[in-house]
């Protein structure tokens, strides 16, 4: 989400019109209730996982990060003036560093399959169940990822569109281009992102639910602000921006998943906002943290629901030499 083009633009990389799809905003909807808002500063996009984890892994060697794929690494004989955890949610250098206490850790399953189908919509469309949410994102002129997630393991994308008629009639005539794969998707707060010379960063250091489409953005935000604390050697302020880059998406967070988990108040909401969509628009732009006009926003589709192995380059080439982990 907003602003995760600006930060991966940050990084030096920007998400071309040939690799993913546009949309202008944001729909939700809930029994017949429709509340509609577009971004402040520009059109969002869609992309598949597979297409932005390539994008990444070619800019990185460009930069000259040297990725061993498949390596085994000894912790314990290491030598590296810095380690970077950066190995998803089951984080093995968090575990190995001692890093894996908790403050809070709820979790959600998420399904996901792709239609050949030609977009309807121009906006990324959330449909609201009872007890689950049904993303339908375009990601390219003629497919769309269409992805299911609620708190029941058992729970597919199946049994979710036989509560959303509306959404299953759209989707009959197309053709299923995917399996149906799924994954955890964590709302989980560490009490530590660093100890001693190791550090982490994106889902290893924690993450927020899936219904925000946050979680891209500040992995790209925490790569930004950890460069900067190895530059200065100061890893406790990449700690305190963590927590600060963090603030705000576990907030929208927490207000999604109650509107979740409570249906009366979701369609007293939803008539709300559906009566008053400047109060939706204020909302969006909120979530999206929109700053400067132009800017664009994004929305990554986590293709798969996998969390690929993500390399971390070293912080500038003036930092002390550092060896990335998968």
């Amino acid at each position: 989400m907003p602003d995760a083009l600006t930060a991966l633009a940050d990084l030096g990389l920007q998400i071309s019109a040939a690799d993913s799809f546009p949309f202008r905003g944001i729909r939700f909807l809930d029994r017949g209730k429709t509340a509609a808002a577009d971004f402040p500063a520009g059109p969002g996009r869609g992309v598949r996982r597979t297409t932005l984890h390539r994008m990444m892994t070619e800019h990185a060697e460009s930069v000259g990060v040297k990725l061993n794929w498949g390596a085994h690494v000894d912790f314990n004989a290491l030598r590296c003036g810095w380690i970077v955890g950066a190995d998803g949610e089951n984080s093995l250098v968090r575990k190995w560093a001692g890093l894996d206490m908790r403050l809070r850790d709820r979790s959600r399953f998420g399904f996901r399959r792709h239609y050949q189908i030609e977009p309807w919509t121009d906006r990324m469309e959330l449909y609201w169940g009872d007890g689950y949410q049904v993303y339908v994102t375009p990601v390219t002129p003629d497919s769309m990822c269409v992805a299911a997630i609620s708190r029941d393991s058992q729970f597919r994308l199946d049994d979710a569109l036989g509560g959303l008629p509306e959404l299953a009639v759209r989707l009959s005539p197309s053709v299923i281009l995917t399996g149906e794969r799924g994954a955890v998707s964590s709302s989980r707060r560490l009490k530590a992102v660093y100890r001693d010379r190791v550090a982490l960063v994106g889902d290893a250091s924690g993450s927020v639910d899936a219904i925000t489409g946050e979680g891209l953005r500040l992995a790209f935000r925490q790569a930004i602000a950890l460069a900067e604390a190895i530059e200065r050697g100061d890893l406790e302020a990449y700690a305190s921006q963590h927590r600060q880059i963090a603030r705000r998406p576990e907030w929208m967070a927490k207000l999604l998943l109650t509107l979740g988990d409570h249906a009366r108040v979701r369609h007293a909401a939803m008539s709300a906002l559906g009566a008053f969509p400047q109060i939706f628009a204020k909302m969006l732009a909120l979530h999206v943290q929109a700053k400067r006009p132009g800017d664009n926003a994004a929305i990554v589709e986590e293709d798969d629901f996998e969390h690929e192995p993500a390399m971390s380059p070293s912080a500038s080439e003036r930092s002390r030499q550092c060896l990335p982990l998968s």
